[in-house]
């Protein structure tokens, strides 16, 4: 099992799922990703979009300031 990271805090929706979803792509099952998001509607639309496309998020957590972790399990 690998973990990799993405910081997607300067992008904005959709581009934030996209590179989400191009990043869990290259990932084998059981990986994990933890993705760097801001509050708002990245925070909001990344966990329901990745448990929609039957991704496991593991977790959702504040890192520091305005900017969030989630953690997915391909």
């Amino acid at each position: 099992m690998s973990q990799i990271q993405i910081d997607i805090t300067k992008e904005h929706c959709p581009m934030t799922f996209v590179k989400t979803k191009i990043a869990l792509a290259k990932l084998d099952k059981g990986d994990r990703l933890e993705v760097l998001v801001t509050e708002g509607e990245p925070l909001e639309n990344i966990p329901k979009s990745a448990t929609e496309q039957g991704f496991n998020v593991l977790e959702v957590s504040h890192v520091a300031g305005n900017v969030h972790k989630i953690l997915i399990e391909k």
